[in-house]
């Protein structure tokens, strides 16, 4: 199959196409920093580094086999966490007619579209409604469901919605299986050098075997990796860090550390969250903002662990200032997760019969 990106990000979804043996031709993303991250790591891939609203017309990408349009429009308007213009009144929330429009343009036999959770019950379920329905109108026979990436070898809980679209074939179904063993934020990151507070280093060696099969396959024999950044965080927030135990938040932070709160109550069981050595980690969406803790040192992650989690290689370079790379690392799919949904596309597309007209 040739795949073309849409709303590409980082690349996280096109690695785990190109992982399940996709040849992704074009990718389309408005942000600079992202594109120059995303050509960085995808050099045989035509980056379009525009508004996906001023593209107005896309060719048919050269190359043999199905083609498949795939990509996850911006989800803050359909996250639980924005109660303001969680509603079909927020432009944002109709860039979806976008990734339609080059759907019906281009007509591909394969469509993948991604987004958080919340789509499900933004405005009682209105966006997937439309979504589907506009692609089975189109002759596209559909199949949507949620999946964890902790499901699927990720170091991580993140759950995200896909529908899987096919205009001649039936759609895999989109179900949750659990993996035997979860891999654990210690298997993912246990091997990665110790650093501190406000850390900015160049390539560092790792700091022992990886602890894990999932760590020794990200890092591909290398002997050392990039991406140590951290935050540099005020002193009193270190102080407060002292206090969290694993899987602690801010309710264990004395209160009269937290006197810069007005009302330390409404903060989110998120943040200041001490990750679990034994466990998957949470979700780690705007990890800097929520000041997520490494599991055993007082500092927060840095872009190359949170990489870890998100399950991206360490050959894997992320170009920008640090919070540019935390915002590119957060917001990225992880690409195991989309090499799940496009391995079972793949052993569709080659097993099973073409069906008739839907």
């Amino acid at each position: 199959m040739i795949g073309i990106d849409l709303f590409a990000g980082a690349g996280g979804m096109s690695l785990g196409a190109t992982m399940a043996g996709i040849g992704v031709k074009v990718a389309i993303e408005i942000r600079s920093d992202a594109c120059e991250t995303y050509a960085k790591n995808h050099p045989s891939t035509t980056v379009i580094c525009a508004d996906l609203r001023a593209v107005k017309s896309l060719d048919r990408p050269p190359g043999d086999g199905d083609l498949i349009v795939f990509g996850g429009p911006p989800c803050q308007g359909f996250s639980t966490s924005n109660q303001r213009n969680r509603d079909r009144k927020n432009p944002k929330n109709w860039l979806f007619m976008e990734f339609l429009r080059v759907v019906d343009e281009l007509e591909p036999e394969w469509v993948v579209f991604e987004n958080v959770a919340g789509i499900l019950q933004t405005d009682s379920g209105f966006f997937v409604r439309q979504i589907e329905s506009h692609l089975r109108k189109a002759g596209y026979r559909t199949s949507t469901g949620l999946l964890d990436a902790a499901d699927v070898g990720v170091p991580q809980h993140r759950t995200r919605f896909f529908l899987v679209a096919a205009r001649s074939r039936t759609p895999p179904d989109i179900v949750a299986r659990t993996a035997a063993e979860p891999v654990t934020v210690l298997d993912a990151i246990g091997d990665l050098p110790v650093l501190r507070n406000g850390d900015d280093k160049p390539l560092l060696p790792y700091r022992c075997p990886p602890k894990s099969a999932y760590a020794a396959a990200l890092r591909a024999g290398a002997e050392r990796c990039d991406g140590h950044l951290v935050t540099k965080n005020a002193d009193h927030i270190v102080e407060r860090y002292k206090h969290i135990p694993q899987g602690g938040n801010w309710a264990d932070i004395p209160e009269s550390m937290m006197n810069t709160y007005a009302d330390r109550t409404r903060c989110h069981t998120g943040i200041y969250r001490r990750l679990t050595c034994h466990a998957p980690s949470i979700v780690l969406g705007n990890f800097r903002k929520n000041m997520l803790i490494h599991p055993t040192q007082n500092r927060g992650l840095s872009v190359r662990e949170a990489a870890r989690l998100q399950s991206f290689p360490d050959c894997y370079t992320f170009i920008g200032s640090i919070g540019i790379q935390q915002q590119q690392v957060g917001n990225a799919v992880p690409p195991l997760l989309a090499k799940r949904v496009f391995s079972e596309i793949m052993a569709v597309g080659n097993s099973r019969p073409i069906v008739g007209d839907a």
